[in-house]
């Protein structure tokens, strides 16, 4: 049975005072949850505060980003040994606003991917059509490109240390999201890919996120579908009660 997963990513928000206001909130709304794994990604400036305050809870903290060198002159840039000592736990790697706005290919994130996973990272590899792409019933082509350029050279057993994230690029904050049939249409694709590329254990075994506009009024319904098994979260992360709300989704039978 696959546990549940449910992330924050809190991207350019919260000052290093603001991200312990609310991961405080947080600890102890949360303190009693032990069947869904929780993950906060704050900024960088804010995740040795966040992790320091969080040690020894429920809560692990990720990264939202970093780059595949380990040291050197790389300005502005983090490395994953430095997120490692920092208190991560988690990188979210390939996210579409990296795609998008800073141009990272699928080559540059597999470099990404192959660089945390030494390091003891686990790694959110985020996968995703646009609208365009959607409209273009092409969204099959591009996330098996995505999956099969970001993963190359990936073994069956680096795997598992991997979770993928679904996040249709047009329901990103745009309130917008997906139907529960068309989040699962695309889940159930990729657990496939992942039997053609590893095998079926493999796939099994692999835990699937939804991203787009998830909040505490859709979450249940998403986390009805079989290959759905948590949520990267935007926006409704960074109000402890609405997060709190999507942590605590009402469990419905798996159909």
């Amino acid at each position: 049975m696959r546990k549940p997963i449910i992330a924050g990513n809190w991207k350019m928000n919260k000052t290093v005072a603001e991200a312990l206001e609310l991961v405080k909130d947080l600890r102890f709304k949360l303190e009693n949850v032990s069947d869904v794994e929780i993950v906060v990604c704050p900024p960088f400036l804010a995740v040795q505060s966040v992790y320091q305050f969080l040690k020894g809870s429920n809560i692990k903290v990720g990264a939202q980003n970093c780059y595949f060198e380990k040291k050197g002159a790389f300005t502005g840039e983090v490395s994953p040994a430095m997120l490692k000592e920092a208190g991560c736990s988690f990188v979210i790697l390939g996210h579409s606003e990296r795609r998008q706005y800073f141009k990272e290919s699928d080559e540059f994130i597999n470099k990404k991917i192959k660089a945390v996973l030494p390091e003891g990272l686990l790694a959110i590899v985020c996968v995703g059509e646009t609208l365009e792409e959607r409209e273009k019933n092409i969204w099959k082509e591009v996330i098996k490109t995505q999956v099969t350029g970001g993963l190359k050279g990936i073994t069956k057993e680096e795997v598992s240390k991997l979770v993928i994230a679904y996040e249709p690029v047009w329901a990103i904050g745009t309130g917008k999201v997906a139907s529960k049939e068309q989040a699962q249409e695309v889940h159930k694709f990729i657990r496939d890919l992942f039997v053609k590329l590893y095998d079926k254990n493999t796939a099994e075994a692999l835990r699937i996120q939804y991203g787009g506009s998830v909040k505490p009024d859709n979450i249940s319904l998403l986390m009805s579908e079989p290959d759905i098994d948590g949520a990267l979260v935007g926006g409704a992360a960074l109000e402890a009660e609405s997060f709190m709300k999507l942590v605590k989704f009402e469990k419905k039978a798996k159909q």
